[in-house]
């Protein structure tokens, strides 16, 4: 198995998939390793949407303009986040950490009260702080998948809309992202990073 840092230095984002299906038990170890990602309060917005038939993947590829990969990948989660269960989330997450000594009182009725103002705003404004969540968890699932040699490409290019109306979503769902998976027919190369110099603040 991988260490964290082999798996970081091995990982790629893959467009080119075989046609192997992917087991459903690896798909619910990928799910586990979601379901252990942390969250802010441990308010776990995430939700996902498991696609495998043609028909969906095709239809999905189209809200992505027309990236054809995406339908050639075994699987394709839909990865989102609920938006009130996160607000309410935050609360009992809040609430639960200042029981047990986590958090003082006063951050507690911060938390609370911020919550609560977030219920004012619209899906544009409070999407980007649920996004984070999410994305760490999408990560999870991004770094678990190495372990069993399957490749992922995280897609943010894509009509959230088109994507809801699919699944007859209302706008409490929030898509963040699309994550083909499959087992890679391609090697890329790794791709340039920044140095340690460039990345650290002055």
């Amino acid at each position: 198995m991988l260490t964290t840092k082999e798996a970081m230095e091995k990982r790629r984002s893959i467009r080119k998939f075989k046609s192997d299906p992917v087991s459903p038990l690896i798909i619910q170890e990928l799910l586990e390793s979601a379901r252990m990602a942390p969250s802010g309060c441990n308010a776990q917005p995430w939700r996902f949407k498991i696609v495998e038939d043609n028909e969906t993947k095709e239809k999905l590829a189209q809200t992505a303009y027309n990236q054809s990969f995406i339908a050639q990948a075994p699987v394709v989660m839909v990865c989102c986040a609920d938006i009130s269960d996160y607000i309410q989330g935050t609360v009992s997450g809040a609430q639960d950490l200042g029981k047990i000594g986590a958090l003082e009182d006063r951050i507690v009725k911060i938390l609370c009260n911020s919550a609560e103002e977030l219920k004012e705003l619209s899906v544009e404004d409070i999407a980007p702080r649920i996004a984070a969540n999410v994305a760490i968890a999408i990560e999870h699932i991004v770094l678990r998948a190495l372990d069993f040699d399957l490749g992922t490409c995280w897609i943010r290019l894509m009509d959230e809309e088109k994507i809801r109306n699919i699944f007859g979503w209302d706008k409490n769902i929030y898509v963040v992202a699309l994550l083909p998976i499959g087992y890679p027919d391609e090697s890329p190369n790794p791709r340039g990073r920044r140095s340690i110099d460039e990345i650290l603040l002055k």
